[in-house]
């Protein structure tokens, strides 16, 4: 990630960042976008090419789009517009992603007076997020290029913000490397390893508070009776596991439990995939990257919450120790399901660490992530997120916070009139009813909910858990998706 820092006095001698914004009625032939009023000027003769430059070039002050005006032996060297659009954090944190692509060693952006808090937080995220790249390594924290330096210029104190940003930043590009990591790697006890030292990753470590993370092993699986867990990963000679994180700051009085699918890799099981729908299965652990990652993110920030994050890892494998479709899988706490399609394990190991939450955590609240179903894209598209919650107040809570950090989610029907369709004739449920599939996988979960039945959301988010390409702050691949919603959704409570 870049050096983001505060400065009261730019550096005028090299590269400059100048954001400029639609202008709300062009003149035909006039610009179509103007500065952003700095509250640094810049020289006259600077100016007067400024003005000269916009009214000839093809800036348009969307957000996130940039011109450069390259001004070799003066000063400054170069001149970069982004624009921000609205200029409200979403634009800012466009602009910011644009920048981080635009500059290769060190830049300055000139704030305007009386920029927002929230300016400077949507900027600061936006240069962190769009400056990710994933390349396999040997260790994650081994040396990279170095990274740029970007001052931002700006009346004020924004180190909160800064630190937010940076904090979120560093816990999305964590979700994002995890769930890019290729399946090779990525072995529920590898991952659930690199889940508990994730404190140690630069830009968590020393920042604030730390999570306390405890890994369960496949004996305590079997002994506590999480069936759905070890069913699913039964197929494989990489044993399941359960990471627990916590996050327990003195005086909260709420407790929320984060559950998130944790699938390293998803054959389909003997209910195979075919292989164009198994070649991006590694991203099938996206929901467990991410509430584990928001749990280091919250303990970073020290947020008055207690948060406790659970995910259940697995590998669906094809082997002759595979469960089978119509086998009878008992879950934590006794309910069963007869399993009707092993591709839909996911739900399995959710059931299994939702009960736990319920019967051994006590949480106010129960949230789970999951890269549940290609419903999901065929009713949402690419970048949204199916939510469901019978909580009127919960659901818009969290669809708002997904908006404001840049993620979208859109609350679905958790429709009662399918509920019979789970119910089994030798078993409590059906694990995936043929029809209303994203539909019916929440009603599913819901089963598990116990007594907070009405004090939980689920999110389907397989769709948006994966960039086909670059846009905006994401780069391809994994996106992290669910992170920065949970944290600033954690920041309201």
């Amino acid at each position: 990630m870049p050096n983001v820092r505060l400065v009261s006095e730019p550096d005028l001698t090299s590269v400059v960042v100048l954001p400029v914004r639609p202008v709300a009625e062009p003149a035909e032939e006039g610009p179509a976008a103007e500065l952003v009023a700095a509250g640094h000027a810049l020289p006259a003769d600077v100016t007067a090419e400024v003005t000269a430059f916009l009214a000839e070039s093809e800036a348009t002050g969307r957000a996130g789009s940039t011109v450069t005006l390259p001004r070799p032996t003066r000063t400054p060297a170069k001149l970069i517009f982004v624009g921000v659009g609205d200029a409200d954090e979403a634009g800012w944190r466009a602009a910011g992603a644009a920048v981080s692509r635009a500059v290769d060693t060190a830049a300055t952006v000139l704030l305007p007076s009386g920029v927002s808090g929230a300016a400077v937080r949507g900027l600061a995220e936006g240069l962190h997020l769009g400056a990710y790249r994933f390349t396999v390594p040997a260790e994650f924290d081994e040396a990279g290029p170095e990274p740029a330096e970007i001052a931002l210029a700006a009346g004020g104190d924004f180190a909160a913000e800064l630190t937010t940003a940076s904090v979120v930043a560093a816990a999305t590009a964590l979700a994002r490397d995890w769930t890019n990591t290729p399946s090779s790697i990525k072995s529920p006890d590898w991952l659930a390893a690199e889940m508990a030292a994730a404190g140690d990753r630069p830009g968590l470590d020393g920042v604030g508070g730390r999570a306390e993370v405890v890994v369960r092993d496949a004996a305590w699986l079997r002994e506590q009776g999480f069936g759905g867990v070890l069913a699913v990963g039964g197929g494989s000679a990489n044993e399941p596991r359960l990471v627990e994180a916590t996050w327990s700051p003195e005086g909260a009085t709420r407790h929320v439990v984060l559950v998130g699918k944790g699938i390293t890799f998803d054959t389909g099981g003997i209910s195979i995939k075919p292989v164009a729908a198994m070649k991006l299965m590694r991203k099938d652990m996206g929901g467990a990257a991410a509430v584990v990652a928001a749990v280091h993110a919250a303990a970073a920030l020290r947020l008055p919450v207690r948060v406790t994050a659970l995910a259940p890892l697995a590998e669906n494998m094809v082997s002759g120790s595979a469960f089978r479709p119509g086998d009878v899988v008992r879950h934590f706490g006794g309910m069963t399901s007869e399993t009707t399609n092993s591709d839909a394990e996911g739900r399995l190991v959710l059931a299994d660490a939702m009960a736990y939450a319920v019967q051994r955590l006590a949480p106010d609240l129960l949230i789970d992530l999951a890269t549940l179903t290609g419903a999901n894209a065929v009713a949402l598209g690419k970048t949204m997120a199916a939510l469901y919650s019978p909580n009127d107040a919960l659901a818009k809570e969290l669809a708002d916070a997904a908006e404001d950090a840049g993620e979208h989610a859109w609350r679905m029907p958790l429709a009662d009139e399918y509920a019979d369709t789970l119910r089994s004739d030798i078993a409590d449920v059906y694990s995936a009813p043929p029809a209303v599939s994203s539909i019916s996988a929440a009603l599913f979960l819901r089963e598990f909910t116990g007594d907070l039945r009405n004090e939980w959301a689920h999110f389907d988010m397989s769709a948006p858990s994966w960039s086909d390409g670059v846009d905006g702050v994401l780069a391809k691949g994994a996106t992290g998706w669910g992170v920065r919603t949970l944290v600033r959704w954690l920041r309201t409570l």
